[in-house]
């Protein structure tokens, strides 16, 4: 994905919040095969959404800098998803940026959880099995906060 000058802040670089939207981009696009695109919610009457998500920046990204998004599905159950993205630049590998979601499937009429369709779930476990010997990222599970020496 090439980045757009708009999202250039005044310190010269991509600002944070446009680092949400390049991961959210490519979770919709990466999450179109297993059914979850935007038809989804018309089909179903259900969509998904996210209840917490955690971004590292890492490293900054200038607006000549092209970057590419991988997604792992860490973890699903009946009703949740937990994902985790590396943001690296598309030419250098090197990592610019992590993000962690966890998602909750939403019946949106009525405005509350409820399970992932069979196939749906079925497709988001295989995702999950195929990269499940790759273990925990490293990056993952992190937590925000101020190390304080006893």
């Amino acid at each position: 994905m090439a980045i757009d000058p708009a999202w250039i802040d005044y310190n010269g670089h991509l600002n944070m919040a446009y680092y949400n939207v390049i991961f959210d981009r490519a979770l919709d696009e990466m999450l179109q095969p297993v059914g979850l695109g935007p038809d989804y919610l018309q089909e179903t009457g259900c969509t998904y959404m996210a209840v917490e998500a955690h971004i590292c920046y890492l490293r900054e990204v200038f607006r000549s800098d092209v970057v590419r998004v991988s997604l792992r599905v860490l973890d699903v159950d009946a009703k949740r998803m937990h994902l985790y993205c590396e943001m690296r630049h598309a030419d250098d590998d090197w990592l610019a940026a992590t993000s962690e979601w966890m998602f909750l499937h939403v019946d949106a009429n009525a405005r509350r959880a409820a399970p992932w369709p069979r196939e749906i779930f079925e497709r988001l476990d295989a995702i999950r099995n195929a990269g499940a010997h790759l273990g925990m990222p490293e990056r993952a599970g992190r937590r925000i906060g101020i190390p304080r020496k006893n």
